[in-house]
C-alpha cells in the first residue's frame, strides 16, 4: 500500500511539473549558452515563439537593448546582418498578438517575455513577437518593497482612512482609554477594511509572499508586472544574461559589440 502511495505521489508531482513548465528552450548566444522552460498556460505566445523560433527568424539576430540592472532585448528582425552603430531594434508590428498576463507570473530575474509598443500606440498591449527580452533586474531589500507598497497606496489608503477611521477617531480614543480589548477589536474592524479597500482598487500594489522571496534573493523588476506578457524563464545561463547586460552600449542601449543570437532552438 505504501508503493502504491507513493507511485501516487511521484505521478501527480511529475504531471504538476509537466503542467506548470512545458517546453524547453536552447539559446545559444556569442556569449554562452542560456536555457529556459515556456509556460504551458501562456498558449498563444508560447505557440508563436515556438513557430518562429523552429523556421529560424531568431538565428543570426542581435541583442539589440540591453540596460544593466534591467533587461536584455533581442531578435528583432531588422537586426540581422544590421551595420555597426545602426540603430535597430523597432519590432514588427505584424507580428502583434493579444497579452495573456496571467497574476501568477512576475517579473523575476531571468523572466522570459514580449516587448511591445507604448499604450498610447498601443492600448490593448498587444505583444510584438518578432522579439524577446529577459529580465535581470536588481536585488530588492524588503524595506525597498514596503517604501513601494506605501507610496503606491497612499492615496487610496488615505481614502480608505477618511471613510472608516476619521469620522470614529473621538469615539476611538474614548474606547482606548475605556475599554482597550474593545478599541483592539475596532481597530482590527477598520484594518480589515481598509485592506480590502486597497485591494480592491485598481493600480494598487501589495507584494505577494512569492513575489518578496524573488526579489529580495535573485532580483527582478517589479515595475513590469502587469505590463508585458511573461510566456517563460531562464533555467540556466543566469551568468551569460548578467554578461550580456554588463556589455558597453551605445546612447541607444544597443552593446558596442555585437551580442549575436546563434540560434534558438526548441527541444521538445
Amino acid at each position: 500500500m505504501k508503493n502504491l502511495v507513493y507511485l501516487f505521489i511521484l505521478i501527480a508531482t511529475s504531471s504538476f511539473a509537466l503542467k506548470a513548465f512545458g517546453t524547453e528552450v536552447v539559446i545559444t548566444t556569442s556569449e554562452g549558452v542560456m536555457k529556459a522552460h515556456l509556460y504551458e498556460n501562456v498558449p498563444n505566445h508560447v505557440k508563436v515563439f515556438v513557430e518562429r523560433a523552429r523556421s529560424g527568424a531568431f538565428d543570426g539576430t542581435l541583442f539589440t537593448r540591453v540596460i544593466p540592472g534591467f533587461i536584455i532585448q533581442g531578435g528583432a528582425p531588422d537586426s540581422r546582418n544590421a551595420l555597426p552603430g545602426a540603430r535597430v531594434g523597432y519590432g514588427d508590428r505584424s507580428t502583434e498578438i493579444m497579452p495573456e498576463m496571467r497574476p501568477e507570473y512576475f517579473f523575476k530575474k531571468g523572466a522570459l517575455a514580449a516587448p511591445r509598443q507604448n499604450d498610447d500606440i498601443n492600448p490593448k498591449r498587444k505583444s510584438d513577437m518578432s522579439q524577446f527580452f529577459i529580465v535581470q533586474g536588481k536585488v530588492y531589500r524588503n524595506g525597498e518593497l514596503d517604501t513601494l507598497e506605501k507610496v503606491q497606496n497612499y492615496k487610496i489608503r488615505q481614502k480608505a482612512l477618511d471613510l472608516y477611521y476619521r469620522p470614529v477617531r473621538t469615539e476611538l480614543q474614548m474606547l482606548r482609554t475605556d475599554n482597550p480589548k474593545a478599541f483592539n477589536k475596532r481597530i482590527a474592524d477598520i484594518n480589515a477594511k481598509i485592506d480590502s479597500m486597497i485591494l480592491a482598487t485598481p493600480g494598487h500594489l501589495i507584494f505577494s509572499k512569492e513575489q518578496r522571496e524573488a526579489y529580495t534573493t535573485v532580483g527582478g523588476c517589479h515595475s513590469l508586472d502587469g505590463q508585458y506578457t511573461i510566456f517563460g524563464e531562464l533555467t540556466e545561463g543566469f551568468d551569460v544574461l548578467d554578461k550580456i547586460a554588463r556589455q558597453k552600449r551605445d546612447k541607444y542601449d544597443r552593446p558596442l559589440k555585437d551580442v549575436k543570437i546563434i540560434t534558438v532552438k526548441i527541444m521538445n
